[in-house]
């Protein structure tokens, strides 16, 4: 089977380079906002209690949409479909190490994270920042694009509404959820 043109990752990616943007965010207590979710009930990330993963990423591709060279030059930009599949294909085993939720969040809006839950066969819930009303609070590293304020990739863990642990720059993206896992074997829950 040939991969989709938005999940092959092309070569020589530029690599994010580790700008300190997350420093501030291991202990802190997350904002009561509710997100809005491809369940269609919205959620708040402060209320959930149990390990609970997040993983941010800038935005996925449409089908059919050629991903102008450009986007790829972006560093850490490539690869939001590779990194949401990579926690589609591990979720059995975070849940078996103590994870309680995982959770895909972008700036886009449902109806666009909903086709790429299907399209994907994505297991858990993808999350709307559309209004940055979290990525704000939390003060979470963005870049603009086109006129868009996009949250760069990233991944939390969060334990009974407070972060405990975030992974940033990721790269390659899809590997994300692996370095929650080898956390999770090693020094995490």
């Amino acid at each position: 089977m040939s991969l989709s043109p938005n999940l092959a990752l092309p070569p020589n990616l530029p690599v994010p380079i580790d700008d300190g943007a997350c420093t501030h965010l291991t202990g802190t207590a997350l904002p009561p906002i509710a997100l809005a979710s491809t369940s269609s009930a919205a959620i708040d990330l402060s209320s959930l209690q149990g390990l609970t993963i997040v993983f941010c990423y800038p935005r996925t591709g449409a089908p059919g949409e050629n991903v102008p060279e450009a986007w790829n030059m972006i560093p850490g930009a490539r690869g939001c479909s590779p990194q949401a599949c990579s926690f589609r294909d591990t979720s059995a085993e975070l849940h078996s190490l103590g994870v309680k939720h995982i959770f895909g969040l972008s700036t886009q809006d449902t109806p666009y994270q909903a086709e790429a839950k299907e399209r994907l066969h994505l297991p858990y819930d993808l999350l709307s920042d559309e209004k940055l009303e979290w990525v704000q609070a939390l003060k979470l590293p963005t870049f603009e694009w086109e006129g868009r304020k996009l949250v760069k990739r990233l991944a939390i863990a969060i334990e009974d509404g407070k972060i405990i642990k975030t992974w940033y720059p990721i790269f390659p993206p899809d590997q994300s959820a692996h370095e929650v896992i080898a956390w999770l074997k090693g020094e995490g829950k």
